[in-house]
């Protein structure tokens, strides 16, 4: 995925999850299939991106993302939440559900 790309469809979606990972962060490996639930379960509109930091260091460096895991949460074309390394995923339900619901209510 280009950034141009992932720029637009930032702007486009209702809400987008950016997933950063890297092929050898095991703490990576062991969240990402936890977010997939969250949001496949919770926040179902939200568009779902994962990608490997080390191979788009383009994007990642844009999005300034120095660590792994780093899950960026955008809503309505703006960063809402940012949360890296540990992240409680109970703490994020409760940040996105309110928005989530008044833009999709």
């Amino acid at each position: 995925m280009r950034l141009e790309e992932l720029q637009t469809t930032i702007k486009t979606e209702v809400g987008v999850l950016l997933y950063f990972s890297g092929e050898n962060c095991n703490v990576c490996h062991a969240l990402r299939p936890k977010f997939k639930e969250l949001f496949d379960t919770e926040f179902s509109e939200l568009k779902q991106i994962y990608l490997d930091a080390h191979e788009n260091p383009e994007i990642s460096a844009h999005f300034q993302v120095f660590s792994v895991p780093t899950m960026i949460v955008f809503l309505d074309g703006r960063e809402f939440a940012r949360e890296g390394r540990t992240v409680s995923l109970h703490q994020l339900t409760q940040k996105l559900q309110r928005p989530y619901q008044m833009m999709l209510g």
